[in-house]
């Protein structure tokens, strides 16, 4: 069982396992303004469109991995913060889609330059080709997740 535990899958593993805990312990959010799950619908939305996909509750909760009703109650707080807003779908009146705010924009923008730095602090003292191996290798490795 040892040699299982000391595997390169398993240690991928535990290194996952990590990254979550620090996510969900608040390590990337630190000194967020916004409440670490608004950030999760902001940065859903943002995703969604610019791979220029409509996104609505539905499709939300289902890339935040939870129920409908949580998704909505997670909407009406990101529009409440105004980080997102409700538009009227063109394909079908009764449905609605959502999109950001410019509001919505500067706090992804500005997330994204947090998280950027706490990265660049982890790999500082890392050589460009290990940044960018690691960068390919990631990038590779949740691709075939997703895929």
């Amino acid at each position: 069982m040892r040699d299982k535990q000391d595997s390169p899958v398993a240690a991928v593993e535990r290194a996952m396992v990590r990254v979550r805990r620090r996510q969900t312990r608040r390590a990337l959010a630190a000194g967020a303004t916004v409440d670490p799950a608004l950030t999760a619908v902001a940065d859903a939305v943002e995703g969604e469109q610019a791979a220029e996909r409509p996104c609505s509750v539905t499709s939300l909760a289902g890339l935040l991995s939870v129920d409908q009703p949580r998704a909505s109650k997670l909407v009406a707080k990101a529009a409440a913060a105004g980080l997102v807003r409700r538009v009227s779908d063109q394909h079908d009146g009764r449905r609605s889609l959502l999109e950001l705010t410019e509001a919505g924009w500067a706090h992804i923008a500005d997330v994204r330059r947090m998280r950027q730095e706490r990265f660049a602090a982890a790999m500082r003292s890392w050589s460009a080709k290990e940044r960018a191996d690691f960068a390919g290798l990631l990038t590779r490795f949740v691709d075939a997740l997703d895929g």
